[in-house]
Order: C-alpha cells, then sequence, then structure tokens
C-alpha cells in the first residue's frame, strides 16, 4: 500500500461539517499520491531551502523575505480561489512555501536568536496543534478529504509548519548535533522509510503514515540541496546555492509540466463526502 493512498478497505470520510444535506460534491484540491507526487516534494523541498539561502545573501534578508512572502502570498491566494486541483499552480504554491517556510525558520534563528533546538520543539508543537485542532474539527486528516475551505485551511497550515520545522530540524542535526548536511540527509533518508515500513507490515494507518513521511521530506531534500551548495569547509560540495538552485528547478519544472499535460496526479472527482462509495481514510 503506498504512503497516504489507502487500499479498499479505507473507511469513508465523515461528511465536511456544516455542509447542506444532499449538496453537490466538492471538487478535491489536493493531487494523488503517486511516485512522483514524492519526488517532486523532496526536490521542492532541496530547492526552497538553496533559493532562500542565495536570496537572502544576494538581495539581504529583509529584501528577500519581503519577496518570498510576497510571492507566497499570490499564489497561496489564487489557490485558495481555483474550484479544482490544478498541477501548476498547486505546486509553485508549494514551491513558494518551501522558500517562504525556509526563510521563516532561519529568521527565527538568524535574527531572533532562538536555537535551532528551541525553534524544532516550538514547531513541532505547533504542529501538533494545528493536527489535533483539524481532526477536532473536522473529525478526519486525510488528505482526499479537503474538499472545503476550512479542511483546505488547515491542509496548508499543516504544510507551511512541516516546512518551517524541517528546516529547523535539518540545521538542528547538521549544525547544532555536528552530523553534518551529508549524514543528516543519509539519516533522514533512513527515517522516511520507517513510516513507509511500519504502513506496509505494521499495520500503521495510511493517513498517519503519509504525514509521518511528508514532515521528513524536508530535512531530508534540505540536507542533501545544503550538502551540495555549501562550501567545503562546512562539509559541503561548494556548488553553489545559486547553480544548486537552479539544477534544481529544471527538473521540477519538467515534472510540473509533465504532470499538468498528463493529468497522472489530478484526483477523482467522486461522491459527496459520506455518501455512498466515498472511500478516503480517516486517521486514527
Amino acid at each position: 500500500m503506498t504512503i497516504g493512498q489507502p487500499d479498499s478497505a479505507a473507511v469513508a470520510t465523515p461528511p465536511a461539517r456544516g455542509r447542506r444535506p444532499g449538496a453537490a460534491p466538492l471538487r478535491s484540491k489536493v493531487p494523488e499520491v503517486t511516485a512522483l507526487f514524492w519526488v517532486v516534494k523532496i526536490l521542492t523541498t532541496g530547492m526552497g531551502e538553496t533559493a532562500s539561502d542565495y536570496l537572502g545573501r544576494t538581495l539581504g534578508p529583509i529584501p528577500a523575505g519581503a519577496l518570498g512572502f510576497t510571492a507566497f502570498a499570490i499564489l497561496m491566494v489564487a489557490q485558495f480561489r481555483s474550484p479544482r486541483y490544478r498541477a501548476g499552480l498547486y505546486w509553485s504554491t508549494i514551491v513558494m512555501v518551501s522558500v517562504f517556510g525556509t526563510m521563516a525558520a532561519d529568521v527565527v534563528h538568524v535574527i531572533v536568536g532562538v536555537p535551532y533546538l528551541v525553534s524544532t520543539l516550538a514547531f513541532s508543537v505547533a504542529l501538533a496543534v494545528i493536527l489535533l485542532a483539524w481532526y477536532a474539527s473536522e473529525g478526519t486528516l486525510a488528505l482526499h478529504s479537503v474538499r472545503t475551505r476550512r479542511r483546505e485551511t488547515f491542509y496548508w497550515a499543516t504544510v507551511l509548519t512541516t516546512f518551517a520545522l524541517g528546516t529547523a530540524a535539518g540545521d538542528l542535526t547538521a549544525g547544532t548535533l555536528g552530523l553534518g548536511y551529508l549524514t543528516s540527509g543519509i539519516v533522514f533518508g533512513a527515517l522516511i522509510l520507517v513510516p513507509a515500513l511500519a504502513g506496509r507490515f505494521l499495520g500503521l494507518n495510511a493517513v498517519a503514515a503519509f504525514w509521518g513521511a511528508y514532515i521528513l521530506t524536508r530535512p531530508l531534500g534540505a540536507s542533501f540541496a545544503d550538502w551540495m551548495g555549501v562550501p567545503a569547509t562546512r562539509g559541503g560540495l561548494d556548488w553553489g546555492t545559486g547553480p544548486v538552485t537552479l539544477a534544481l528547478t529544471v527538473p521540477i519544472a519538467l515534472l510540473i509540466g509533465y504532470l499538468a499535460v498528463t493529468g497522472k496526479d489530478t484526483p477523482a472527482d467522486g461522491p459527496a463526502e459520506g455518501g455512498p462509495g466515498a472511500a478516503v481514510p480517516v486517521a486514527g
């Protein structure tokens, strides 16, 4: 069973609270979870890390932050206004969440002076609060239940927090704990297999497995991207954050274009939530 992609035994998602009975089904605003989903997600995490560092050094922290927030806000508004999932818009938003999420985590450490251990714990608590509030409000954390404005708001709040958390956690292991970027990337690469194996062999809920792996994609991609971009004095390959950003942008753009043209990750518009045939997993 693929992470986040339930089998036929999945139970039906609870109906969206507050929806009018018999209302027409809403379209999903998030993609199907396929192998390409994970590939593009990890690439965007690496690209966001190096792009944030490059912009910060080139423009300065404040102008870079303003630019990142503006692009993030514009795409987020467009994503919320879209009536359905669009590959180009969705993944472009993910890219800017990656860039801005990195900037947010870096500001907390570099400008405010909060240690990575503290920020990692703080973002972990924030993520837990968001997920608990989401589940308490909607009765599900299932990806394919994101068919209402409230659930979409919870979803993007979760995504943004995972990026900030992953940035802090990756820098914590690489810097504070002294593992270095390459070793950190290998560690997170091993850790991301845990929810996959637990979901397949230990019966871990598909939604829990999905979010566990999703959180780990951020420090995984960012650690390897940093390793390629930083100087040799910091244990890296010294390719530069600008070239690494460009090198990652090209395959991201090609894969997004492929998904947009082929519709490989376009979600099926099934029946209304809770209606006959609505099979989406719930958390817990």
